[in-house]
């Protein structure tokens, strides 16, 4: 598996991003190309536009390609992770406006949406964090629709955690320092701690983790790397453990 060449599908059908999504129909088990364009978008998948075939363009220019698939190698080595395809398209510059590249992952497969992305650290930053999730779902033999909030929030953690490791401090996402201690725990106290067990498929999982509606901006996400990184600090988590430890160990 590794990096698929999804270049030569972008040459060939770049302004008809839903024919693309023809090659993932099995995968996710939908009929309709067009649904999984559009839930694809949510992630960070580009639109047609002028841009962001420029936006491709570099990405050739770059040798995206072969950079992740070097990374891929590394990794799944260091891992012992799973053989899983990785499909790489251009990141959709209006999603949001202060990011460059997102990814989502699944058990069978990852996408990587890149921006105009000219250090390699950056990078391998973001595909650490993106296939770190597909080995620990890998590790955990844990249907996804049974993982909790507190799941969720460690294996974010873990994978920033992982980020940190290999690449640096610098290069952990924006959201791992965007309150301060004191800060998560009168949240923690006041809204996370009674839900930890909400599950994956419920609303309030989302609003938690993500911080939607009246809740702190990725108050989840950010809570998760601290108690990650607050247990590391203390205790050094080998990284082959990332991926076998029980959420509540974090506790």
């Amino acid at each position: 598996m590794g990096v698929i060449d999804t270049n030569k599908w972008l040459e060939d059908h770049f302004y008809d991003p839903s024919s693309i999504c023809e090659h993932f129909k099995t995968s996710f088990d939908e009929e309709e190309a067009q649904n999984i364009y559009q839930y694809l978008m949510r992630f960070g998948m580009y639109k047609p536009s002028r841009r962001s075939k420029q936006t491709f363009e570099k990405m050739k220019e770059l040798e995206t390609w072969s950079k992740i698939d070097q990374f891929f190698k590394k990794y799944k080595k260091k891992w012992n992770g799973p053989d899983v395809p990785v499909y790489l398209f251009p990141f959709q510059t209006s999603w949001r406006a202060e990011d460059n590249k997102s990814g989502v992952s699944f058990p069978n497969q990852l996408f990587l949406f890149i921006g105009e992305v000219t250090d390699d650290k950056e990078l391998e930053a973001l595909f650490i964090h993106e296939y770190h999730h597909v080995c620990r779902i890998h590790y955990q033999k844990k249907a996804i629709e049974d993982y909790t909030l507190l799941d969720s929030m460690i294996m974010e953690g873990l994978a920033e955690l992982a980020v940190k490791e290999n690449c640096g401090e610098a290069y952990n996402a924006s959201w791992c320092s965007i309150y301060d201690k004191d800060t998560i725990k009168r949240f923690w106290d006041k809204e996370l701690k009674d839900y930890l067990d909400v599950k994956k498929t419920e609303e309030k999982h989302d609003q938690l983790l993500y911080g939607y509606g009246r809740y702190p901006r990725m108050i989840g996400y950010n809570s998760g790397f601290y108690l990650v990184n607050n247990y590391h600090s203390k205790k050094k988590i080998a990284e082959k453990m990332h991926f076998t430890m029980k959420s509540e160990v974090f506790l």
